[in-house]
């Protein structure tokens, strides 16, 4: 039910609202639980990135689709005109953690483009489906990226 009203405007404005208390619960409950649902079905994971131009470290929680031993995410910002913060701090600082179930893992972030993005943007379709009309409505290219494990250097925490 949660993916057929992801396609809905209203659903992308509660997103929204409801974001800070979502990353609050996943924290909480070390990534078992989400507001949209118990073992956070769709998958997500807590991105934690350092603030481009502040230095402070910054919490998303984010849908993510399995890429071999990656992971991939997308900057869809709801559907929104702009690119969401925290991709914006990858393309500055491209090494972060991020917590699934729990588990917190050191990630070096890539911009996929050209044929890398295509190849992953099906798996990012059967996680959330209505990516496709958050790329319509944006009016912009969505960012995706791929999160590999175990990044060499800084980590931010």
């Amino acid at each position: 039910m949660i993916v057929r009203l992801g396609h809905r405007r209203w659903f992308a404005a509660a997103g929204r609202f409801l974001m800070p208390l979502d990353r609050r619960l996943i924290r909480l409950t070390r990534g078992r639980l989400s507001v949209i649902g118990w073992q956070t079905a769709p998958p997500t994971l807590l991105l934690t990135t350092r603030g481009r131009t502040s230095g402070l470290l910054r919490e998303r929680p984010l849908l993510y689709a399995r890429d071999g031993d990656a992971y991939v995410v997308m900057g869809s910002n709801w559907g929104q005109t702009r690119h969401p913060a925290w991709s914006g701090n990858l393309l500055a600082d491209p090494v972060a953690t991020m917590i699934i179930a729990g588990e917190t893992t050191a990630v070096r972030a890539t911009l996929l483009e050209g044929p890398d993005r295509e190849r992953v943007w099906p798996l990012l379709l059967r996680v959330w489906p209505a990516y496709r009309d958050y790329d319509e409505r944006s009016g912009r290219t969505l960012r995706i990226f791929r999160l590999v494990p175990d990044a060499p250097g800084r980590v931010a925490s």
